[in-house]
């Protein structure tokens, strides 16, 4: 990426673009529209019959498209339907992100489903942001709309930001669809173009997809990861949206950093300026519960104790797997490994605890002959620093019976091994 930043959400979208009321096509007088067009057809679906037709879709089954499809081509032009079911399609995806009622409500694109952010990240990321006094926030790369709705609801006036015209027209069909039309102005335009001056904050979101994939430099991020921390650092405060990999010597000194998971699943890491500078945190959501580094040294290694304690993904992505061993008591299983080992039981949001039964040295065999004596037929398969397959190993062992047990494939001190127990 070089020169101007793009911020490109959708697949097609050209150069730098305004969006105005008559770039979004009207149904021609026959009711047709082009299903193929984006802006036409959510031009289209907001119409009264779009409208009718899509509530009519909220909760068909996509196995009976074939038949639904047949059925509703009798009384509304095919392209109408075809733009109606694919719109149904994505607000069935998006439910897991925004929830049913919101996403029963939004307008989608199919990168907009894939790329926006968790409304639970969102709503966390936008209290944050009230909690720091901010009234306005230029939302720059702002894909269909999901932090601008999260910031809005935080009483935030927002300018959303994103150059591809489908997407910029959906974030705008999105904040009417939830009453947030006076909190939020969309503005389809490349983000070098905007003057963030007027605004309390900056978010940044830049796009980390291309043509082959997931985007791992940061320079390759459109706009580059370079350019949105330059935008972050002329506002009082702003927070940049990254990549959870993002490597530690990339963080700004004047930057903190946090990692984010929803559920245990790691969704994000965050840039965040004029907060706390060189601060380290996980965040895990719901809750929220917030580890703070606080500069540890790597615990010490020490043998298998009756307790392992699996981090979560959040606390490892932001090394802070230190400061989980200090409040539990325990120590790593291997220099290597992000799992501790404790005699003591400590509650603590930030790991999950299992009680170990039996700790061998890796041996198939032995495992196969451990589980049949157990009887365990409900077997949970984890690895770290193992090259073993979690299905390969279950077709090996063949466990049966009513028990229930979980085997860590790892190594401890340096050697392959296995640790067998449950949840504690």
């Amino acid at each position: 990426m070089h020169g101007v930043a793009s911020c490109q959400r959708g697949a097609r979208a050209p150069g730098r673009h305004r969006l105005r009321a008559r770039t979004i096509p009207r149904l021609a007088h026959n009711g047709r529209v082009n299903a193929s067009d984006p802006l036409a057809a959510l031009s289209a679906l907001r119409t009264e019959e779009g409208s009718a037709l899509l509530a009519s879709l909220a909760s068909y089954d996509p196995a009976d498209e074939l038949a639904v499809a047949t059925r509703l081509r009798r009384e509304h032009p095919a392209d109408l339907v075809s733009a109606a079911l694919g719109q149904a399609r994505l607000r069935q995806r998006a439910a897991a992100k925004f929830g049913a009622e919101d996403a029963g409500r939004m307008f989608f694109t199919p990168n907009g489903v894939e790329q926006s952010t968790r409304r639970t990240v969102a709503a966390h990321r936008a209290e944050r942001f009230a909690a720091l006094g901010v009234r306005s926030v230029a939302d720059l790369c702002s894909g269909i709309g999901g932090d601008a709705i999260a910031l809005a609801r935080a009483g935030i006036s927002v300018l959303a930001v994103d150059r591809d015209p489908p997407t910029a027209a959906a974030a705008r069909a999105n904040a009417e669809a939830l009453g947030l039309a006076d909190l939020i102005e969309v503005r389809c335009a490349d983000v070098t173009d905007i003057d963030t001056s007027g605004y309390d904050a900056v978010f940044a979101d830049p796009a980390r997809r291309g043509g082959r994939g997931r985007i791992f430099d940061p320079e390759a991020y459109s706009p580059p990861l370079s350019w949105a921390i330059a935008a972050a650092r002329t506002r009082p405060f702003a927070a940049l949206k990254i990549a959870p990999g993002v490597p530690h010597e990339a963080v700004p000194e004047d930057a903190e950093a946090e990692w984010i998971s929803d559920g245990g699943d790691v969704k994000e890491a965050v840039l965040w300026f004029g907060t706390a500078p060189g601060t380290i945190r996980a965040t895990l959501l719901p809750g929220p519960h917030t580890l703070t580094g606080r500069g540890l040294p790597d615990p010490a290694v020490r043998a298998v104790g009756r307790y392992l304690y699996e981090p979560d993904g959040a606390v490892i992505r932001a090394h802070l797997v230190a400061e989980v061993a200090e409040d539990v008591g325990g120590g790593l299983i291997d220099a290597t490994i992000a799992y501790i080992t404790s005699d003591e039981l400590r509650p603590t949001p930030y790991a999950t605890a299992y009680e170990i039964t039996d700790a061998l040295p890796f041996n198939v065999k032995k495992l196969k002959a451990l589980l049949r004596e157990r009887e365990v037929g409900n077997l949970t398969v984890k690895k770290r620093g193992s090259a073993v397959e979690p299905d390969e190993l279950r077709r090996k062992v063949k466990p049966q019976g009513p028990g229930a047990a979980t085997v860590f494939m790892t190594r401890t001190a340096g050697a392959p091994a296995m640790l067998v127990g449950h949840p504690a």
